[in-house]
């Protein structure tokens, strides 16, 4: 194809882009862009460039979020109404947080952070009882499940941020800045990138796997957030957290493990179908368990979204460490970790993309690189200390 047929082409896939938008299309667009011009009316005076900035690219991203997968507006829509629903309620008291019903029950930051926790442990059992009864009722009902949950804990997470500014201006933040915080929003992106997944190849028997991963998160928040670590309480930042940077850097950190989190425990439900093929088994079980090729495909995908936003939060991260400590490298153990991780899945896309390395060992790989990620965020923090030593358990 010449060089001017090749533009012709990309002018025309991009008009035929535009031209399939539909008025709901224009309408969600119109909808994000005067909340985020609601939201800079508020608060542009407590904003400063690169805060104006990620509200409006936040805003950009939302829209075409909502253009290329349809159920996220649904979604979006249902999170921020019981988000403002909750701070309507709160109206500038926090103690009505213990009186107010709704709130006490289900949308305070807590107890819609309970119901997240519930709701995917019980999706989870769904997904299961689905892929060995075969009901596609149960599966439809995990899934709703699923969908519910992550709505909670998003609600969650926002109505955490209002709850924060309530108690002291001062203390006012963007909730991802512990471990419990943290925990809540590897579990709403892990569910996110498994239900786009789910419905692009109409499968829900990837669920039951995926949702143990972000069982086993709900778990670790609860002993974190409710046992003796307190972790749910809210606390002022300390001072290397108090910077914009953590509003980029910990989000894109989080995709990146959520991804990574989602190819490895699809590198398990690989595992053990590619083991029944190997012991001729030709159950009901088996025959439920997706392709291996689809299970081969979306590891490969979400590595690769997984490695391109790691890649980003690796980049903003030296950044806030030269504007925090005076360099964009110290090698303390946190940063360490975070380019063994890199080189990790690196190493894995290179395999697959030149050498055609496919199917049982990149699913191993994937499910071994899960623990590398795991002791990159969590052990490192229990062993290790360093210039990250804020996050220790």
């Amino acid at each position: 194809m010449s060089t001017s047929t090749a533009e012709m082409h990309n002018i025309f896939e991009k008009q035929s882009f535009w031209r399939s938008l539909s008025l709901f299309d224009w309408l969600w667009a119109v909808a994000v862009w005067l909340g985020a011009g609601y939201a800079w009316q508020q608060y542009s005076s407590h904003m400063d460039t690169y805060e104006a900035g990620i509200l409006f690219a936040v805003a950009a991203a939302i829209v075409a979020w909502g253009w290329l997968w349809k159920p996220v507006r649904a979604y979006s829509i249902a999170v921020a109404l019981l988000s403002l629903f909750a701070i309507l309620l709160y109206a500038n008291n926090l103690a009505l947080g213990e009186s107010n019903f709704f709130l006490k029950f289900l949308i305070s930051s807590q107890s819609a952070i309970m119901w997240m926790s519930a709701l995917y442990v019980l999706a989870t059992a769904g997904y299961f009882i689905g892929l060995f009864s075969g009901s596609q009722f149960t599966n439809k009902t995990a899934s709703a499940m699923t969908w519910s949950a992550t709505v909670m804990g998003l609600v969650g997470l926002l109505v955490r941020w209002r709850e924060s500014y309530l108690m002291n201006v001062d203390i006012g933040h963007i909730p991802v800045s512990n471990l419990y915080e943290v925990f809540i929003l590897f579990s709403i992106i892990t569910a996110l990138l498994y239900l786009y997944y789910e419905a692009k190849n109409k499968t829900y028997n990837m669920g039951g796997f995926v949702l143990l991963v972000i069982s086993s998160a709900v778990a670790f928040l609860l002993w974190y957030g409710f046992g003796a670590r307190g972790g749910s309480e809210i606390q002022p930042l300390v001072p290397a957290l108090q910077s914009y940077w953590m509003k980029i850097h910990v989000p894109a950190n989080f995709v990146g493990y959520g991804a990574f989190s989602l190819a490895a425990m699809l590198g398990v439900a690989y595992l053990i179908k590619d083991s029944m093929i190997k012991r001729g088994f030709n159950g009901p079980v088996f025959r439920r368990l997706p392709e291996l090729d689809i299970l081969d495909d979306v590891m490969y995908k979400a590595i690769a979204l997984g490695f391109a936003f790691f890649t980003l939060a690796t980049i903003l991260g030296a950044m806030w460490a030269a504007e925090a400590w005076g360099g964009y490298w110290s090698w303390d153990p946190k940063e360490t970790w975070a380019l063994i991780v890199w080189l990790n899945y690196a190493a894995w896309l290179h395999l697959r993309l030149t050498r055609g390395w496919r199917g049982r060992p990149l699913a191993w790989w994937a499910v071994i690189g899960l623990f590398v990620t795991l002791f990159a965020f969590i052990g490192v923090n229990m062993f290790l200390s360093g210039l990250h030593s804020y996050g220790e358990l």
